[in-house]
């Protein structure tokens, strides 16, 4: 009776945080910093973008175990697991759409195709996709599968809006944060499900954190503001860190 008693709470505990405006403003700055500090070990070091998607994975892979193996919602380490997700879909992104010669457009193709399969295989398995109902080891792998194919397409189509679509940094950034408002009336004034909006928002904060990022430290002849990718990422870093250690944020009330 004890043992199932501790399963059943154990259970009923939400190892990700509550959906506040604080959680967007951090997934933001999370989302240009995986641009910047991606860029920074595969562009600035040189490293390429193979060996930087292997480097990230592997942390990714680490950081989801811990996290997953966590009895209860540490912020420091889920959002350390955002940023491994936004790094290892920097340079996994980057290195289909370039190295692999896919292009942006076949690239973002591709991705949202795996983020749906993702998004339906676990709705198949479990019946919702709700980040009410991520209580279980099972549910929290479909979560993080599907935020990092998120990521990566999110990188994928930041890219294609700023080069392939000609609306550069800017142009892309406006476009992103209006769509985002889109999502935020649709939050206040329509009866869409929040669970789409929910995703809808997870997945366009991660273009504009690309493009943000990309703006930040690309040169100034290629209109970005020429920072350096490791002062960007460092900033971003800080930022997150003051964020997450001052203010507050409880865990998801789980669904019963």
């Amino acid at each position: 009776m004890n043992n199932q008693t501790n399963t059943d709470m154990r259970g009923n505990l939400s190892k990700v945080p509550e959906v506040t405006l604080i959680f967007w403003i951090i997934k933001i700055a999370a989302t240009t910093l995986g641009e910047t500090g991606g860029d920074a070990v595969s562009m600035s070091l040189e490293l390429g973008y193979l060996i930087g998607t292997v480097i990230f994975a592997a942390i990714f892979v680490v950081a989801v175990i811990a996290q997953i193996a966590a009895k209860r919602f540490h912020p420091l380490l889920y959002w350390a697991t955002i940023v491994a997700t936004t790094t290892v879909g920097t340079t996994l992104a980057d290195f289909a759409d370039r190295s692999l010669g896919i292009g942006y457009t076949g690239g973002t193709m591709v991705l949202f195709v795996l983020l749906i399969g993702s998004l339906f295989t676990w709705h198949l398995s479990l019946g919702t996709v709700s980040v009410s109902s991520v209580s279980s080891p099972k549910a929290e792998m479909f979560y993080w599968v599907t935020i990092m194919f998120s990521q990566t397409l999110g990188t994928a189509l930041g890219d294609w809006t700023a080069d392939s679509a000609g609306l550069g940094y800017g142009g892309s950034a406006i476009v992103f944060s209006l769509s985002l408002a889109l999502v935020a009336a649709g939050y206040y004034w329509t009866t869409i499900s929040r669970t789409t909006l929910f995703w809808a928002a997870f997945i366009l904060t991660r273009p504009l954190g690309a493009v943000v990022g990309d703006f930040l430290d690309k040169p100034v002849d290629a209109g970005g503001l020429a920072l350096g990718r490791f002062s960007a990422s460092a900033v971003l870093l800080v930022f997150i860190l003051l964020c997450i250690l001052v203010l507050p944020q409880r865990a998801a009330k789980q669904a019963h």
